[in-house]
C-alpha cells in the first residue's frame, strides 16, 4: 500500500493528459522539494549509477523512514520527490516490502526515461533500501 502522499502523484498523472504535461509535473515536484544543505552533500551520501548527481541522506525518526536527497538535475530531483513520497513515514521494517517498481509503473515513468535515467532510478531505490535495512536492525 502506498502512502497518502504517493497516491496524491499517482492521481494527478491520471488527471493529465500526456506525457509532457507528466513531465513537467515531476519537475515541479522536484523544484517544490527543499534543497539538501551543501553540507549532506558528500561520497558518503552520493548515490552510485546515476548519470546526474544524486544525494540521499536517510533521517529514522520514532522508526519511520525519511530521507533527505537532492540532485543537478531538475528532472532527478523530480524523480527523488516521487520516491520520498512513496517512502516518507513509512516503518523502517515495512521498507523493504514496497514494490518501488509496481508502485512507479503506476505512473508509466518506465517508458518515457531514458536508459540513464532508469537506471538512476533503479539506483536510488537501492540505496534507499539498503539504507532502510541498516537502520531496521
Amino acid at each position: 500500500m502506498a502512502t497518502p502522499a504517493f497516491e496524491d502523484i499517482a492521481e494527478t498523472f491520471d488527471f493529465l493528459e500526456d506525457w509532457e504535461e507528466r513531465y513537467r509535473h515531476v519537475i515541479e515536484l522536484g523544484k517544490a522539494m527543499p534543497a539538501m544543505d551543501a553540507s549532506l552533500q558528500v561520497p558518503a551520501t552520493k548515490v552510485e549509477g546515476c548519470a546526474s548527481q544524486v544525494w540521499i541522506m536517510p533521517r529514522i525518526e520514532g522508526g519511520r523512514f525519511d530521507f533527505q536527497g537532492d540532485s543537478d538535475a531538475l528532472i532527478v530531483r523530480g524523480l527523488i520527490a516521487i520516491l520520498h513520497a512513496l517512502y516518507s513515514g513509512v516503518p523502517v521494517g515495512q521498507v523493504q516490502g514496497i514494490d518501488a517498481s509496481a508502485e512507479l509503473a503506476r505512473l508509466g515513468l518506465e517508458g518515457h526515461l531514458s536508459a540513464q535515467r532508469s537506471n538512476g532510478l533503479r539506483a536510488m531505490v537501492e540505496r534507499i533500501r539498503l539504507l532502510a535495512a541498516s537502520h531496521a536492525a
